[in-house]
Parts: structure tokens; sequence; C-alpha cells
């Protein structure tokens, strides 16, 4: 009798465990996961446009860009940097994981509202003394069911970046050119 109750617990618990573990599986496989990759040039030499993607910097030609330092104090960039960024009522902690503004390379992770995870990664090369080919890939993440939609909207203005960001790099460098009277 104890053996026949042992096997019904046994077969019961082993039950439940795969039960629960196709429910885990079920979960994560209904969050989306979004790349989406787009390049542009930018009519200014590298030494100079690189250095504008680290947050700090990219106040310069980034309209309505304004991150909150957390670290360092005062803010300048750094690989390592901290920052937190407000979106209406939500907010997102960012992290520079790779500033290497000598091979062109600067990457940021962030999560919104322990919604969604984003990672940015940006390579620079060089196109000549004046221009600057820039690649950008983002890889957004659903965290939670509810945000599938969100990471989907956030995928579809990433498609249009490119051009975005290459025209404000451009018109800030144009500004520069011009001479001051």
């Amino acid at each position: 009798m104890k053996i026949i109750l042992a096997l019904s617990t046994l077969t019961l618990l082993l039950a439940l465990l795969t039960s629960l573990s196709a429910r885990a599986q079920g979960t994560a496989a209904t969050l989306v996961h979004t790349r989406t990759e787009f390049s542009f040039t930018v009519n200014a030499p590298f030494e100079q446009v690189v250095p504008l993607f680290g947050a700090h910097e990219e106040r310069k030609w980034a309209e309505h860009w304004d991150p909150q330092f957390i670290y360092p104090s005062p803010a300048r960039d750094r690989q390592g940097e901290v920052f937190k960024v407000e979106h209406g009522q939500h907010s997102s902690v960012w992290i520079n994981t790779a500033l290497d503004l000598t091979a062109g390379h600067i990457q940021y992770a962030h999560v919104l509202n322990d919604a969604m995870a984003t990672l940015i990664d940006i390579h620079a090369t060089r196109q000549g003394a004046d221009k600057t080919s820039v690649n950008v890939c983002y890889e957004r993440t659903a965290l939670i069911p509810e945000a599938n939609a969100h990471v989907q909207h956030m995928t579809k203005g990433d498609e249009g970046a490119g051009k975005q960001w290459g025209d404000a790099m451009n018109v800030y460098f144009a500004a520069k050119a011009k001479p001051t009277r």
C-alpha cells in the first residue's frame, strides 16, 4: 500500500511539474522580440561624429534628448554610465555597455518599467576624410505579455530612425560649418 501511495504521489508530482514547465514555456513563447537595423551617412569626420553617440554629447544633435545622469556625476560620457530617461509617466534606466570611440562602437542596454528591455548597438566607420557611415541595431524584448504591442509599436518607429538620426546629425554639422558673423 505504501508503494502504491508513493507511486501515485510521484506520478501526481511529475504531472504537476510537467504542467508548470509547459505553462512557463508557453509564457516565454508569447513574449515578442524584435530586431531592426538601419544605416545612414553623416557628412563629417569620424572623430567628430563618434563622440556624439555618448548620451551626454547626444544632447547636441538629438532634439528632446535629456538623460538624467546617475553616474558619473557631473555627467560625462564613459563606458558604464547610468542614466534615466523619462517617457511621459514611464521611465527607463539605461547603462552604456560599450564606448569605444577609437573603434566606433557604442552600445546601450535599457529597461522600461519592467516591461521592455532594449539593446542598442552602434557601429561607425570612416567613409573618407569627411564622411562617416553609421549602422544601428535595435533589439527589443517584451518582459511581460502586456508589453508585446508596445514593443511592436516601438519597432515600427525604429524603422524610420535612420533617416531621422542622419538628418539631425547632418543639420548639426551643417550649422557648425556655417561661419559666424
